[in-house]
């Protein structure tokens, strides 16, 4: 009898698994001098962590995770992203703030096999407890800058946009909601009904039908409080200062319904556009009491390993020869 790989997963061999350590190697000698400090956590947790941390209508959670009962009838599931388990993981330990960690982590979601994504994928991450201040998605965005200048990658384009906190956010979607009832007929059909259920999932479907409604549709920043905007302009303004080149996306919502506030996403133009993201994150700072933790700011963000090897071969990269900077 052979046996063959799941489906949608992957074996890496050499020259690509060269890549992916000098990946691991390039970021990791970054963030280290940054003082972020390697964190792992288990590759299956309670699958309500992840129901309350990226919420249940999300595709991840509601479609795309493997949850199953464990001998002790248990209900656990795979690991479908990063960022809960730290945040499950700095509640538990009571660990001291500001925390700024980094992780490298299989990721499993049940979807169709795309460009650069399997249903075990590889992601790289960085997760920062405690910091209020703008200045921390300034800091994570020019890390993501420097690391993708540092394997020569060129063509990448900073999206940039604030889903506000959940007060602005709630305001928004009882508008948004009132639009596409009254343009429900123009939607894809993925979206005919489940926009009822999460209305700003259609802000970033790629289908045209949506996008052309969308395109028409009320802008998140239009609903943003005083303070909200403020943060977002400061943090624009400092990217400016850096000289940062970024393009704003009102309909950039990102797939969890944990951000607050600053939202961002890489993508690169060496890509098709319906796989051309290659890494995103931003503010989240309800999702540690939402876990059952205190009051802590927080901001991340989330890179697929896969996903990037496809960005710097279509650029003709090869590691080995790229510079450092």
């Amino acid at each position: 009898m052979k046996f063959k790989s799941p489906i949608a997963t992957l074996d890496i061999f050499t020259p690509q698994s060269d890549e992916v350590q000098a990946l691991l190697v390039k970021f990791s000698d970054l963030v280290n001098k940054l003082g972020y400090k390697l964190i792992i956590t288990p590759t299956f947790e309670d699958a309500n962590l992840f129901k309350i941390g990226a919420g249940q209508t999300t595709d991840v959670v509601a479609k795309e995770m493997y949850e199953f009962e464990d001998k002790g009838g248990r209900n656990l599931a795979l690991k479908p992203e990063g960022t809960a388990s730290v945040m499950r993981a700095f509640i538990e330990h009571s660990y001291q703030v500001p925390l700024r960690s980094w992780y490298f982590t299989s990721a499993f979601r049940y979807e169709s096999p795309q460009g650069g994504r399997y249903r075990e994928h590889h992601q790289i991450g960085v997760e920062v407890l405690g910091i209020a201040s703008y200045l921390i998605e300034v800091e994570l965005i020019y890390i993501l800058v420097k690391f993708y200048e540092s394997i020569g990658l060129k063509h990448f384009t900073l999206l940039i946009n604030s889903m506000g906190h959940l007060e602005c956010r709630n305001i928004y979607r009882s508008v948004l909601l009132d639009y596409l009832d009254a343009n429900s007929d123009q939607l894809c059909p993925e979206h005919t009904e489940r926009y009822k259920i999460n209305p700003l999932r259609v802000l970033d479907c790629k289908k045209p039908q949506c996008q052309n409604l969308v395109s028409e549709a009320p802008k998140l920043s239009g609903f943003l409080c005083d303070d909200c905007k403020k943060h977002h302009e400061l943090v624009l303004e400092a990217l400016g200062e850096l000289k940062i080149s970024y393009r704003p996306s009102d309909n950039l919502v990102r797939g969890f319904d944990y951000y607050s506030k600053t939202i961002f996403e890489f993508q690169s133009s060496a890509l098709t556009v319906s796989q051309s993201a290659i890494s995103g994150g931003g503010r989240y700072d309800n999702l540690v009491s939402n876990l059952g933790g205190g009051e802590v700011p927080g901001v991340g963000f989330g890179m697929g390993i896969e996903r990037l090897l496809l960005a710097l071969s279509a650029e003709g990269i090869n590691l080995n020869t790229t510079p450092t900077y």
